[in-house]
């Protein structure tokens, strides 16, 4: 699993990302990723991309989105918001999992706004 990274988002600006169970199709070990793009329209457009590097050594099951504001000036991570076809993601999850690419960042959530 160690060949998943934990964390792939824009470097910097306002996106949608989800949250995603990658599970190991041999072993059956999982573990959670967060994935945020702009040039992503649509929640889907994001897993469609992640989806055909993963795809033949594990299953991936997207269990929520939200939305990203990432400001790498000020060292700082929005996370908020929902998905309207995969409901809104635990964003404390997702957090805890951003900490481990952003650990000298701060972190808010909300679960307000789309």
């Amino acid at each position: 699993m160690d060949a998943v990274e934990n964390v792939d988002i824009d470097g910097s600006g306002k996106f949608k990302y989800i949250l995603i169970k990658v599970t190991d199709k041999a072993t059956k070990e999982s573990k959670f990723i967060v994935r945020g793009y702009e040039r992503c329209g649509f929640h889907g457009d994001i897993l469609d991309e992640v989806e055909p590097a993963l795809q033949s050594k594990y299953t991936l099951d997207c269990v929520g989105g939200g939305r990203i504001i990432h400001h790498p000036d000020k060292k700082q991570i929005e996370v908020f918001g929902y998905s309207q076809g995969y409901g809104q993601a635990d964003h404390a999850k997702s957090i805890a999992i951003l900490k481990t690419r952003y650990p000298d960042y701060s972190f808010t959530k909300s679960n307000e706004g789309y």
